[in-house]
């Protein structure tokens, strides 16, 4: 029989270990099965930080139950569109259901999709089909693995086992805020590539979806366009569209073929850049160094407009997002080990539809698009990212240069005012914001802090509207997924809903 006890408390200076000793002090037995449920830490009180553990454990071997999965009959045609961590799940879930999906991405794989990547950040050579956005594990690749969510679903669950079952460290099965670092994320990648492969799936990287083909509102084949030029037609019974939040060219075929789509509001901002350790200090006291690198998360309504921080990387480095050439767009990414010297989060500032331009479908998708071109132009049409200290942006100083805090922008930063990037009411929120959020992290305003725009990514401007049975409203066997449907944000939420979307096509098909 397992035992589960919670709620214990260990001291930061105290091993991992000790919790086998409390697991048989408990049980007043050997330990024979013994499981670590979930650790968070406890920093309330910055003079006695510990960790919290709740654990389970056993006098006797217990088998660990695998799940089974029933298989479906037949052998339906199935195309996922989109290589990011919606498409990928779902490709995976589907497998272990019994179908054969082709999984279809217009980027490279991961090997491939790093040096192109390096080499925009050396040489400012932009590939628009395989970038920080468009490649094999999507944006998330590049974007540290953070697995922390603020949904519920009962596939989250789920989707950690996958990504610890294909490589991911075993602590993100219990870490409060579980992240993988996108230098392991690289090699759990290829790994989930291989299971779908040998499973009789089929991987075409190097693919774009230009047209999808229906007869009588019902989708039955899709259009591809190889980078080589070469076009094909793949005849296929359903498809699921993971095609992420930047995909605007898809999002415009799709529109023009007949499927509903609405306009979402979304957020705008800029990275802002600190020293890590001085986060740490902010956060733990004087034990920062015994810990692992700070985070945070912070909401401010100082202003109408709710500002907050998204995608915080500690120890991280700011990197070029762009997808589309003559725009500037930025994010940020930490390693597993995450030991830079600045950590950095996105800065956002909520629009409204009034913003940019009402209902109009691709109105929010071309306000973007402007943020980013004069982004480019003011960081001097070399990609190089406009960027200023926060005591500069504040005070509407020019000082041209940088205190303690240097940028790490990849592809390297002009020094240039903000507010001329920016929409004023964005430039306003944050000015209001920044100081409220320093009442709550100290040295969050401090004027050495360094802001680096644009940060315009942050979710899909338009949703592709799907009914109860997870299809388009418009056309039949189309099935919007994970970000780019407008129904999830982030990697957790949208590779759930790559599993959803994959139960719904077993039901249909057992």
């Amino acid at each position: 029989m397992i035992k589960r006890i919670d709620n214990i408390k260990l001291s930061i200076k105290c091993p991992q270990s000790q919790l086998l000793k409390i697991a048989e002090k408990s049980l007043g037995a050997p330990v024979k099965y013994f499981e670590i449920i979930k650790k968070s830490l406890d920093a309330r009180d910055k003079n006695n930080i510990f960790w919290v553990y709740s654990v389970a454990c056993s006098k006797q071997t217990e088998e660990v139950c695998k799940p089974k999965f029933e298989k479906i009959t037949g052998n339906p045609s199935v195309a996922v569109v989109g290589g990011g961590p919606a498409g990928l799940m779902c490709a995976i879930r589907l497998i272990e259901h019994g179908f054969r999906p082709y999984l279809i991405e217009r980027g490279q794989a991961v090997e491939e999709r790093r040096q192109t990547c390096e080499r925009f950040y050396s040489e400012g050579r932009l590939d628009t089909e395989s970038n920080v956005q468009f490649g094999e594990g999507g944006a998330g690749a590049f974007s540290d693995g953070k697995l922390n969510t603020q949904t519920h679903d009962g596939l989250n669950k789920d989707v950690l086992r996958i990504f610890a079952r294909f490589g991911a460290p075993e602590e993100i099965l219990y870490l409060n805020k579980p992240h993988i670092g996108s230098d392991k994320l690289y090699e759990v990648l290829k790994n989930m590539r291989a299971y779908i492969i040998e499973n009789g799936g089929k991987v075409l990287f190097d693919t774009r979806v230009d047209g999808i083909i229906c007869k009588n509102g019902r989708l039955t084949g899709l259009k591809l366009k190889k980078k080589s030029g070469e076009e094909q037609e793949l005849a296929c019974d359903e498809a699921v569209f993971a095609i992420g939040h930047s995909a605007r060219d898809t999002f415009e075929m799709l529109h023009n073929s007949g499927v509903y789509m609405e306009a979402r509001e979304f957020a705008v901002g800029v990275r802002i850049e600190h020293l890590a350790a001085d986060i740490g200090l902010a956060q733990y006291g004087k034990n920062y160094a015994l810990l692992p690198t700070a985070d945070y998360k912070l909401v401010s309504h100082a202003h109408e407009r709710t500002v907050f921080t998204f995608c915080m990387c500690p120890g991280g480095v700011v990197i070029p997002a762009a997808s589309e050439q003559g725009g500037v767009v930025v994010n940020g990414m930490s390693l597993y080990a995450r030991d830079g010297e600045n950590s950095n989060s996105a800065l956002m500032v909520q629009m409204k539809k009034s913003d940019f331009g009402g209902d109009d479908l691709f109105a929010g998708m071309r306000f973007q698009r402007e943020i980013e071109r004069k982004a480019f132009e003011l960081g001097g049409r070399n990609y190089r990212a406009p960027a200023q200290t926060y005591g500069d942006f504040v005070s509407d100083k020019f000082s041209g240069s940088f205190g303690e805090v240097k940028p790490t922008y990849a592809a390297g930063v002009t020094y240039a005012p903000l507010k001329e990037v920016l929409p004023s009411v964005a430039v306003e929120a944050l000015k209001a914001a920044i100081p409220d959020m320093d009442r709550r992290l100290k040295g969050f305003a401090s004027p050495h802090a360094v802001l680096t725009g644009v940060e315009t990514r942050f979710s899909s401007p338009v949703r592709i509207v799907r009914n109860e049975s997870g299809q388009s409203v418009t056309v039949e066997g189309l099935y919007p997924c994970g970000e780019g449907s407008g129904y999830s944000g982030g990697i957790t939420s949208s590779a759930a809903d790559g599993l959803k979307v994959a139960g719904r096509l077993y039901e249909k098909y057992r």
